[in-house]
């Protein structure tokens, strides 16, 4: 995100104004839970970052969601209760946003709900009758669900931890670029356009947006 700033005619930072607040979170996160092996790989991905922008709220639901949905099936047990808490919450947050029944799941929620279901079935009961309020979501349970998914997906038994962060990243910039008016492929996200575009308990608990 360092890098991003400078790229974008920044002032030298890691939260860089050019950028969504829970995209450059979640580069931060990647980052520092990528090995130094697979770290080479993120720099490629840097430019992609800059111009990716807005105050929708669908963007910081889409990123947590996704989030959520990759890591619940790999993380470790003591884990899987906060993200299925982490896909609800995310899934209610979007079903207010597009006036969907809350009990109407996105099948990108079922499908990940469906692979740790003792963890669904104990968040459902958890989350009975929970709203979060936009602005609660948006400044503590959404940072909470990307930082406990990366973790999560980090510290997994699973073949490439790195892959899945590095995919995990990827996907958060298709959504932001998706909800931001831009299209990542189409654009080609060189440098040049960059500087163009310059003018558990207590962690179930922010999941759901409570204090």
């Amino acid at each position: 995100m360092e890098l991003a700033s400078l790229l974008a005619g920044e002032r030298w930072s890691d939260h860089p104004a050019c950028t969504h607040p829970l995209l450059a979170a979640l580069a931060r996160q990647v980052n520092d839970h990528t090995s130094d092996a697979g770290r080479h790989r993120l720099a490629d991905l840097i430019p992609s970052v800059i111009g990716l922008t807005g105050q929708d709220l669908h963007i910081d639901a889409r990123i947590a969601l996704g989030s959520a949905t990759m890591a619940l099936p790999v993380v470790a047990a003591e884990r899987q209760r906060v993200m299925a808490v982490s896909v609800l919450t995310c899934d209610r947050v979007l079903a207010e946003l597009d006036g969907r029944a809350p009990g109407a799941l996105e099948e990108q929620s079922r499908r990940a709900l469906a692979k740790a279901p003792q963890a669904a079935a104990w968040a459902d009961r958890f989350t009975s009758g929970v709203r979060p309020s936009a602005k609660g979501f948006r400044r503590q349970a959404a940072p909470t669900i990307v930082q406990d998914a990366v973790q999560g997906i980090a510290q997994a038994c699973v073949p490439d931890s790195d892959g899945m962060l590095h995919a995990l990243l990827i996907q958060a910039i298709d959504v932001c670029a998706a909800w931001s008016g831009h299209d990542r492929t189409a654009v080609g996200w060189s440098v040049t356009s960059c500087g163009e575009r310059r003018s558990a308990s207590g962690s179930v608990r922010l999941a759901t947006g409570r204090d």
